[in-house]
Order: C-alpha cells, then sequence, then structure tokens
C-alpha cells in the first residue's frame, strides 16, 4: 500500500503513535521497532536477495513495523505482497540518488518508533537481531555491528529451523567482513534528525552514523558478537559504471566532503564504547592501541577535547620510542650514570 504523507494528516497520527509506542516501550515490555530499507529495483538476482531479506525481517517477533521506500521497479509490488508500508517520493540527488536526509526523515515521520532500525536491503536478520536490541537499557542509542559475506543463489524457503541452517551454513563458509563493514542502525527517535544530503548506498554516510553518535555522547554499542547479520553478496550492476561508480565515482567523492574529510573515514566500529555479546552488554577492554584509537578519533567528534587529547596522544606514541631509548642508556658508561645520579635533585627536602 501507499502510505499516503499529507503531513496534516501524518504528523499527528504518527506523533500520537509514538507515544503510545514509548509508553509501551517504557513500561518494560517488548520493544516497538519500526525497521525501514530502500530497495534497488527488483529484477535477476537482487530480486532473489531483497525478497530473501524482506521475508525474514518479517519473521522477527514481535514482527517490526516495516517500510520500503523508494519507487524502484518492484518496490511497491513486493510492499503489496508482504503487507509493508511503502512510501514512493524520496528527495534525489542531481544523478537521481535517493538522499540519506530524506530516507532518515520520512521514515521517521511516519514510523510509529520509538525505535528505528535503517538496514540494507540485502541483509539477512534473524531473531538474534531483536534478542540483542531488547537487552539496550538505554532510552537513547546506536547500536550497529559487522556483516557477515555469504553467497547465496537461491530463494530461501523458510521452512522450520531455516535460521539454524543459515547460521551453519555462515559458519562453514561465510566472512566477517570487519569493522568498517556495517549494513544496520539501530537508533532511537529524533537521534539523527540534521543529517547531511549524503547519497545512500555510497561511500562514508555509514562513518558519519557512528561520528554523529560519539557527537551526541550517545552510546554507541557494537552488536558483532551477538548478531549474525548475513550480508548476500552481489555485483554492482545497478550503477552504469559498476563497482567503480558507486565507489569511485563523483558520487563517493561529495560524501565525502559532507563527511569532513578522508580522517572522518577512520570513524569504525573499533570506537564504539560498549559491546553486545551473547551474555549481555558490556565496556570493552582497553588497550594501548584502542587508547590509541580514541585519542585520534575523538577530538573530531568532540572539538573541545581536542587540547587535551593531542597531547595524551602525544605521550602516548612517544612510548613506542622507549625501548629505543633504553637500549641507548644501556651505551653509557657505568661511570657517567653514577654521576647523573648524584647530579639529580632530590624531590625530599
Amino acid at each position: 500500500m501507499v502510505f499516503p504523507l499529507d503531513a496534516a494528516t501524518v504528523v499527528p497520527v504518527a506523533r500520537a503513535a509514538f507515544w503510545l509506542a514509548f509508553v509501551y516501550y517504557g513500561s518494560g515490555s517488548r520493544i516497538v521497532l519500526t525497521l525501514f530499507a530502500i530497495p534497488k529495483a527488483f529484477r535477476g538476482q537482487i530480486d532473489i536477495i531483497q525478497r530473501n531479506a524482506i521475508y525474514s525481517w518479517t519473521l522477527l517477533q514481535p514482527r517490526p513495523e516495516i517500510i520500503l521506500l523508494g519507487s524502484d521497479p518492484g518496490t511497491a509490488e513486493v510492499a503489496q505482497e508482504f503487507g509493508l508500508k511503502h512510501i514512493p517520493a524520496i528527495e534525489c540527488n542531481e544523478y537521481g540518488t535517493p538522499l540519506m536526509s530524506s530516507l532518515f526523515g520520512l521514515a521517521q515521520q511516519v514510523g510509529i518508533g520509538p525505535l528505528f532500525a535503517y538496514v540494507n536491503a540485502d541483509i539477512i536478520l534473524m531473531q538474534d537481531f531483536v534478542a540483542a536490541i531488547e537487552q539496550v537499557p538505554f532510552r537513547r542509542f546506536m547500536l550497529t555491528g559487522q556483516r557477515w559475506n555469504l553467497d547465496i543463489a537461491a530463494a530461501l524457503t523458510f521452512e522450520p529451523d531455516w535460521d539454524s541452517h543459515l547460521r551453519q551454513q555462515v559458519q562453514r563458509s561465510g566472512q566477517q567482513e570487519g569493522p568498517q563493514a556495517m549494513d544496520y542502525f539501530v537508533f532511537s527517535r529524533d537521534t539523527y534528525t540534521e543529517i547531511p544530503p549524503f547519497a545512500i548506498g555510497r561511500l562514508c554516510w555509514d562513518n558519519w552514523m557512528l561520528y554523529k553518535a560519539l557527537n551526541l555522547k550517545i552510546p554507541l554499542i557494537d552488536a558483532s558478537q551477538a548478531v549474525t547479520a548475513v550480508h548476500q553478496n552481489h555485483d554492482y550492476n545497478h550503477h552504469p559504471a559498476g563497482w567503480d561508480g558507486v565507489f569511485l565515482g563523483p558520487e563517493a567523492a561529495q560524501n565525502l566532503e559532507l563527511l569532513g574529510g578522508p580522517h572522518y573515514t577512520y570513524f569504525m566500529l573499533d570506537l564504539a564504547n560498549w559491546q553486545m555479546t551473547p551474555t549481555g552488554l558490556r565496556k570493552p577492554g582497553w588497550t594501548w592501541e584502542r587508547l590509541d584509537r580514541h585519542l585520534d578519533m575523538l577530538p573530531l567528534a568532540r572539538p573541545s577535547l581536542r587540547p587535551i587529547a593531542g597531547r595524551l596522544l602525544k605521550l602516548l606514541r612517544s612510548r613506542d620510542q622507549l625501548p629505543l631509548a633504553i637500549s641507548k642508556v644501556k651505551k653509557i658508561p657505568a661511570r657517567i650514570v653514577s654521576r647523573l645520579r648524584r647530579s639529580k635533585p632530590s624531590s625530599v627536602k
């Protein structure tokens, strides 16, 4: 069905629904989640991939509200087939690519909330996705995680225990890509309201999602250990220039500029200040490498930290010179070391 976008009608109804859901959520009941995505044209292999993904979302319990956005061929028909909301009119850039700002804005305008999840339309989700969200104790947060890449050539049958079979396939043949590979983002309503006009499906907008969570000082949760999000491998034939067009084209360059430059692309999952594990939520442990990353990146998200973070980072990185300094000290004649010790002023009077 096509959901009417008359603001005079939609906004008050959506707000009323949100507050009802908020009361329900806040009372300790199960989550009320709005899941939204913008599929590509339902043709060939991508048709199979996207149907697999969308079908998996409908099996989540409790079933989320699901919104498909965009007007690519097949989107309206699939929304009707699965009984989903459909918003066809999305603001696009000069290349015809939908804008993230429009996508997130419309979803939050129409969805009932209070929690939202943007999911790429090629991602299969299982019940551990809902289980992870249900364990989050915060009112305001952002949760994301690494994806698992897997070749899936045929339509899934979704028979009983389909998820167990899929997990076994992931363990045998899947590959977890890394802290830069994020294909779902769960967040509280009104967290992401002022969004730059990123071209969706290109580079950098996902780095901005992490940057913004840290900028807002809200819990940023890495759910990679708890959620098996299955990315079905595909080509990039949806873009006229293929892979190069998606990752190296002018839209990617525009997104990089909107992000703030190359250094901002290092906002990745290893900067998360919480981890969701199979046994629950925890704070990640500190290592020298993690401390270095935080001191290097946090001043970009929180400029007030720049002076002290810069000094601490310089001090931290100077430890790399310590082994060299020790080796040099060992070469100093013992008599000189003794003289230096005698001449050193004491702090005790």
